[in-house]
């Protein structure tokens, strides 16, 4: 494998993930992104990946259903199938949903779909798709910030994302013989709409991170983007079981 062409990404319709979309079809790989809800939003996405000369395709996926994913798979198949390719060469395990909750007052309803969202789900589709996988493949995890550093009230979340982070070491030894590269990206505070858009809206907000940040400013869908296809490209191929965190140095 010279370069990753074919990627999945996993919530690919908005923020991060279609940053990522995008900055990977600029890379040149062609792009199955997926969205739960947001049709028009990932067929926006798609249309723009085709404007840059690659193929694109958005595919419905909950990844807190793995009882869809053998569906989910064969979806995949089919679509690989019709663009004359026999295996995907990245994966992107993006998908994810917030909860603020101080740890006094978290539900087992928000500790449960935190697990089902960013570990169960990614672990399983990870594991759903290994026969899709080309030998020599990226896999890209995304963790959090949070995962270092802590802010209140986002305990669950972070302590899924830091349990992503071990799974990751896990996988890249576990996939190696394979010459599967897995790496994760843990990016921090970025202007999106996730969690109700917070850092992207409260200027006071957006202000303390920038105050607490090294490079002074809060991060755009674009500095996660771009290091998410770094981490794709050849060049880092020697890159594998590592966690990089794209913060602009936040709580250093």
């Amino acid at each position: 494998m010279t370069s990753p062409s074919l990627t999945l990404i996993t919530g690919g319709s908005r923020g991060l993930g279609a940053a990522m979309a995008l900055a990977l079809a600029r890379d040149g790989h062609d792009i199955l992104l997926t969205y739960r809800e947001a049709a028009g939003a990932a067929e926006a996405i798609t249309a723009q990946i085709r404007s840059l000369g690659r193929r694109a395709l958005a595919l419905p996926l909950d990844v807190a259903d793995t009882a869809g994913f053998p569906a989910f798979v064969e979806q995949v198949r089919q679509v690989l199938q019709a663009w004359g390719a026999h295996r995907l060469d990245g994966l992107v395990n993006n998908a994810g949903a917030g909860a603020y909750a101080a740890f006094a007052d978290t539900t087992p309803a928000q500790f449960d779909t935190m697990l089902a969202v960013h570990l169960r789900g990614p672990f399983f589709l990870t594991q759903a798709l290994l026969p899709l996988l080309a030998d020599g493949a990226r896999i890209l995890n995304i963790s959090s910030g949070l995962a270092r550093f802590t802010i209140p009230g986002y305990g669950a979340y972070a302590a899924m994302k830091g349990a992503v982070e071990v799974l990751s070491r896990y996988q890249a030894r576990e996939l190696a013989a394979r010459g599967i590269r897995v790496n994760t990206l843990a990016p921090g505070a970025v202007a999106t709409d996730f969690g109700g858009g917070a850092v992207r809206d409260d200027a006071q907000l957006n202000a303390f991170i920038a105050s607490v940040t090294a490079l002074a400013r809060v991060g755009e869908p674009d500095d996660i983007g771009g290091a998410a296809a770094a981490l794709m490209r050849p060049g880092a191929g020697w890159i594998t079981g590592q966690r990089v965190e794209a913060s602009g140095g936040m709580f250093l």
